[in-house]
């Protein structure tokens, strides 16, 4: 994760401007200009460590915004804390040192990037490990918070998922709409081959197993992925596209452990190697 780019600078920025936090009325209040600090950082309960990268340069960004920063922070980590890790509660994070002032002008924002970050890493691997040791692979979505999917995103990586589509110019993906205003299953997938740029991959998404076995029989063998939403009885229409070219995405609301039960009973041996899972219902 490049905390450098542009992009996640414009979204730290963001953050602190939003807080005003070169602006603290408490902290220039109470406390002394030249008094330096330390704090630690612990984690209040098990999970997936993600944005630890976010912390030095939170202090980087706010010194340009406040222009009159001279102290210098130091952040300390163990070797074995890194983003992706499985951290149990009370362990330490970090130790930061740095002006008091600033310590307490940028702590919100950078707990607010920890625990969402870590938030969305930790239910991710959740439902990793539900479907370990199967074929099944958890994929996110771009239901992610304005502003902030390049974190969102990352964080799902580092909780053992793998990301989908980054946005809407990351493939082709026809869902119900695209399909109705199209005239049709069959149009809307001619039309994607003809318009498509380069070999963008083509996705369907059908609603039901009786919309799946329908739309498997219409769509041309060229298509690449079929999804399939509000999975009920999915088996049948599941052995039936792990024979064709079609890798079946289950895009389905439900827990983790409900999650488990699907993918080991509702599909079958021979085609579960080629189901995907995508939890709904979540900031990933």
């Amino acid at each position: 994760m490049d905390w450098n780019s542009r992009r996640l600078t414009a979204v730290i920025e963001n953050a602190l401007v939003e807080d005003r936090a070169t602006r603290d009325a408490t902290s220039y209040a109470c406390i002394d200009p030249g008094q330096r600090a330390s704090a630690t950082i612990l984690a209040k309960q098990d999970c997936i460590l993600a944005g630890i990268g976010c912390i030095a340069r939170i202090f980087d960004v706010y010194a340009v915004l406040d222009g009159a920063v001279t102290s210098h922070y130091e952040v300390t980590t163990h070797p074995e804390i890194f983003d992706g890790v499985r951290l149990h509660k009370g362990l330490s994070v970090a130790v930061v040192r740095h002006n008091a002032r600033v310590l307490l002008s940028c702590e919100r924002v950078i707990l607010n990037f920890l625990q969402r970050m870590s938030g969305i890493a930790t239910l991710t691997r959740k439902f990793v490990d539900e479907v370990s040791g199967t074929r099944a692979r958890i994929l996110d979505t771009r239901k992610t918070a304005p502003g902030l999917r390049a974190i969102d995103k990352y964080a799902v990586r580092c909780g053992g998922g793998q990301n989908h589509r980054l946005d809407l110019s990351d493939g082709i993906l026809l869902k119900n709409n695209h399909i109705a205003l199209a005239g049709g299953i069959v149009a809307a997938l001619e039309r994607a081959h003809r318009n498509r740029r380069g070999e963008q991959p083509i996705e369907v998404e059908v609603r039901g197993e009786r919309r799946a076995d329908r739309d498997v029989r219409e769509v041309p063998q060229r298509v690449r992925r079929v999804q399939q939403r509000h999975v009920v009885a999915p088996a049948a229409a599941l052995e039936r596209v792990e024979r064709g070219p079609y890798l079946l995405h289950p895009h389905v609301t439900m827990p983790p452990p409900r999650l488990s039960r699907f993918v080991r009973t509702s599909v079958t041996p021979a085609a579960r190697q080629a189901a995907t899972s995508r939890g709904t219902g979540h900031s990933a």
